[in-house]
């Protein structure tokens, strides 16, 4: 393929059916988030396919980011209820 072909075919709008195709796959626990590194970076992929995947991916690492700190925020603050309540239960005894 020349450059021109390659810049042709990324430049295409992706159709119904490959959007269709593209959710089913990433819909896939493991296989999904791999498609996301791939589709998002991969040579052949359509701009705004790639583009989509990119997001998928941004959005992926600010969900984890945000579990972890609220679990973390979590466990801080009902260690501490737990702690406060197993020694006033001590206290009784």
């Amino acid at each position: 393929m020349t450059e021109n072909t390659v810049a042709t075919v990324k430049d295409e709008t992706v159709s119904m059916g490959e959007w269709f195709i593209t959710l089913i796959v990433l819909s896939l626990p493991i296989i999904g988030f791999i498609m996301l590194f791939v589709w998002g970076f991969g040579s052949g992929t359509k701009k705004s396919k790639a583009n989509y995947c990119k997001l998928g991916l941004i959005l992926t690492l600010i969900f984890i980011v945000l579990s972890i700190v609220l679990t973390i925020a979590g466990v801080s603050i009902f260690g501490g209820l737990f702690n406060g309540i197993l020694n006033d239960m001590q206290s009784l005894t």
